[in-house]
This record gives C-alpha cells, structure tokens and sequence, in this order.
C-alpha cells in the first residue's frame, strides 16, 4: 500500500517523556516528507501549543488540533475545519461542573481561559506551554463559540463524571480522555477521527491511504478510521486491540519505526 497522509498524535507518541521530539524521528518525518507523504500531527493540544511542535519538525501543513475540531494552516492560520462545543451543552456542562467543585478550561479564539490561578492550571500550562487568561466570570465566556472544554481532576473521578455526563450531553457533545487525567468535551465532529477525513478530502487521498498513530483513547476515532491504524508501545490495552499495528514506545522512536517500516522500508 502506498500511504500519502501520516496524522500523528503528539503527547506519549511524537515526544518522548522528556517533551522532546528525537533526532531520528525528526529524520524520519523528514524523509517520508521528502517522498512526498503529506505529514501532519493530529492532536488535543490547542493551536499555538501545537504550532510550537510542528515548528521544531518543520512542518509546513495544515493540522489537526483541539481533539479534531480545528484544522488550520501552519503560515497564513487559515482555518480549513472548525466545529465547536454547542453552547446548549456548554453551559450544561459549567453548571455541572460548579455543582460538583471541577476546574474547567475553555479554548475560545486560541486563548486558554481559567477560572482562578491554581495548581491545575499551571501544571497543564506549562505542559502545554502555552500561558492561560484568568476570568473570574467564566459564564460571560460561555456565549462564546469554544473549540473544546476540558476538566481536570483524578482519573478515577473523571471517569465517573465521563458516565454522568454521558446522559446529559453526550447526545450533542463527544466525550473523551487524552489523559487519565484530563477528560475533554468537544463538537460531536470535533474528532481526530472526524478531521483526518476532513484531511483526506482536502488533499485528494482516500483514507486508506491514511497512516493514523496514538496512544490514548482520544486516539480511536483516527485509527479506527485509518487505513493503517497504529497504536504506540504505550499506549492504553484497549487502543494496541483495535490497531492494526503496534509499534514501538515513544520513548524508543515508535513514530521513526512506523515511517521506516511502511514509508522508506527500510525495516
């Protein structure tokens, strides 16, 4: 099969646990770059976060961020897809978060708003490495189209929530993990899943013709709908079932294995 599109994930797949995206796999982006595949990076990071990584890998494409619900060009950030989080199911979700004492994050117009100065928020800031705006009345926000909503806490309370929110937005909004610890709420064709089709139409590719790489369960939609669908050494049980391939870990150049083995064959 000749392969045309690779939409990789970045945290726990493109960077290795250091942050750091490797020599070799910059190498290999490079390469497969070269044989003209179209190579972008499929992600929950906002735009500016993700736009950071793409430039350490000289990438000069549209890509896939806020879980899928924006996709926008690297140069002039003209924005190709956009889906946002109804605003119905929005302010469910704030009210629900108030009631039971949740940080929340919005993403509207590429900022990242808070609602007070924590822990939370400057651990994810500095993940992320993107700084975060302050508002104390958050429910002005909510009028506002945001391109996802993201709640922070113990991954086994975020899973309970997952289940409560399930019959009160779940019809309108896709719910979904990127981090045991972070349990994201999006456009219900706010999807990686939804946007590497989106991406496959735009460059005249079938999705068979698609590579789709994670590790977390926000990964599925893309790989479930990928020709080739890879899940990394590290990723989540349930993602290395329905993969086609597992690769190896992303501190081990997982990303460089997969263009090596199907790209440039030279394993």
């Amino acid at each position: 099969m000749t392969y045309k599109l690779i939409a990789i994930d970045i945290d726990d797949t493109l960077l290795t646990d250091d942050i750091v995206v490797t020599p070799g796999t910059k190498a290999a982006l490079a390469a497969a770059i070269e044989r003209g595949v179209f190579v972008t990076l499929a992600t929950g990071r906002m735009f500016p976060s993700a736009k950071k990584i793409a430039k350490q890998i000289e990438l000069n494409v549209p890509i896939i961020t806020y879980q899928g619900s924006m996709v926008k060009t690297l140069l002039d950030e003209q924005v190709l897809y956009e889906r946002y989080v109804p605003e119905d199911a929005a302010r469910e979700l704030y009210a629900f978060c108030k009631a039971n004492g949740l940080h929340l994050q919005l993403y509207i117009d590429d900022i990242l708003y808070v609602q007070e100065d924590n822990d939370k928020a400057r651990a994810y800031s500095a993940l992320s490495n993107i700084p975060f705006a302050v508002e104390p009345d958050f429910e002005s926000l909510l009028a506002k189209p945001s391109a996802k909503m993201l709640m922070i806490d113990d991954p086994a309370r975020l899973d309970e929530v997952a289940e409560q929110l399930a019959p009160l937005i779940g019809d309108r909004a896709h719910i979904t993990k990127s981090k045991p610890h972070y349990l994201e709420v999006t456009n219900k064709e706010g999807t990686k899943g939804h946007a590497i089709a989106f991406m496959a139409e735009h460059i005249g590719c079938t999705l068979d013709e698609v590579i789709a790489i994670g590790d977390s369960w926000n990964d599925h939609e893309m790989i479930e709908a990928a020709g080739l669908g890879v899940a990394m050494g590290n990723a989540l049980p349930k993602l290395k079932e329905i993969a086609q391939y597992v690769t190896k870990s992303n501190n081990e150049e997982g990303v460089k294995h997969v263009i090596d083995k199907f790209i440039l064959q030279t394993v």
